[in-house]
């Protein structure tokens, strides 16, 4: 048999990690949340300790829906799209599809 290196997967560290969903507003006036992104404080430190991307899609899901209930985030959208272009990462929910 001939001695074969295999080449390994790329895993997901080799790619781009999905960026937070922080836009770099950072003014929790809404009860708690920002004005940005809609994050809470607690949320934006749970989403650092997110190490694969499909629980930082799912996540991403999750703030994109606490934005539609409360109301005020149109701008998000188009921002966080130009901060994960700049990043060279692809995020799934922004193209329509789920993360979960």
């Amino acid at each position: 048999m001939p001695d074969e290196q295999r080449q390994p997967a790329p895993s997901e560290t080799d790619m781009p990690k999905q960026p937070s969903p922080c836009i770099g507003v950072c003014k929790f006036k809404r009860e708690g949340h920002c004005i940005g992104c809609s994050m809470t404080k607690a949320q934006k430190s749970a989403f650092k300790e997110l190490k694969k991307d499909r629980h930082r899609e799912a996540f991403v899901e999750l703030v994109m829906a606490q934005q539609s209930m409360l109301g005020r985030y149109k701008h998000w959208e188009a921002s966080y799209e130009k901060r994960c272009r700049k990043k060279k990462a692809k995020l799934m929910v922004l193209d329509g599809s789920k993360a979960a």
